[in-house]
């Protein structure tokens, strides 16, 4: 009872610090923010679907987790062996990070498994491949090759069978194509050709959670096994 009623104040501690660092660094990095607030909890347990295994050891990466709400669904998936890397670019979201496995009880539990990396997706090398794969990156705001060297990326930290869950707010790319210039259109629609040559070769399940801020499609991709 004490260790839930700890976990259920710091969460609240950390809420309304979590949305103001978000607001300032949307405001400052806007292009590998990607969002004004963290994900909403039904967004945040989509994109964990696929964390919890059949009880043998995983390997879990996430991609871009910002103040860690993604991280938390995440942590309450995983198994007493599982192992969790988390990379993160922003220095200020790292920061928010490291202090939440000093103050947050439902991270200490899992603290010495957890790493967390300040570094970019494309520069992590792992000796080992993972299992499941979960990213909050903004594909939507990022150039064309990047998105595509970073699904590349991906696939090569990936093992055989492993699942890969992202997210993407509900018709962004067609709202922000009638208000846009023609090289911001034509950005737009070389992601989405990404994107939709991925769903087409390994998209198993896709999920419109509609209790988020913005709606949000949640896409599930399984690597070849």
């Amino acid at each position: 009872m004490r260790l839930a009623f700890d976990a259920r104040m710091a969460r609240m501690a950390t809420g309304g610090a979590n949305y103001r660092l978000f607001w300032q660094e949307f405001r400052r990095t806007f292009d590998s923010t990607g969002a004004i607030a963290p994900s909403g909890r039904r967004l945040c347990r989509a994109l964990a679907r696929y964390v919890a295994g059949d009880g043998q050891p995983r390997r879990i990466l996430e991609v871009g987790p910002g103040t860690g709400v993604v991280t938390d669904a995440i942590i309450m998936q995983m198994g007493p062996r599982d192992t969790l890397d988390v990379v993160e670019l922003n220095d200020r979201f790292v920061a928010a990070l490291r202090q939440r496995l000093v103050d947050d009880p439902n991270w200490q539990r899992a603290a010495e498994r957890i790493r967390i990396h300040h570094l970019p997706i494309e520069d992590l090398d792992a000796t080992e491949p993972f299992d499941v794969i979960v990213s909050g990156l903004p594909f939507n705001n990022f150039p064309v090759d990047l998105v595509q060297n970073i699904l590349a990326h991906l696939e090569k930290l990936a093992a055989p069978g492993a699942t890969l869950s992202f997210f993407e707010y509900v018709a962004i790319r067609r709202i922000k194509a009638v208000v846009c210039a023609k090289p911001e259109r034509e950005r737009l629609n070389g992601i989405g050709a990404v994107l939709n040559d991925a769903f087409a070769q390994r998209q198993f399940r896709q999920e419109c959670v509609v209790a988020n801020v913005p709606p949000a499609w949640v896409h599930h991709l399984r690597f070849a096994g």
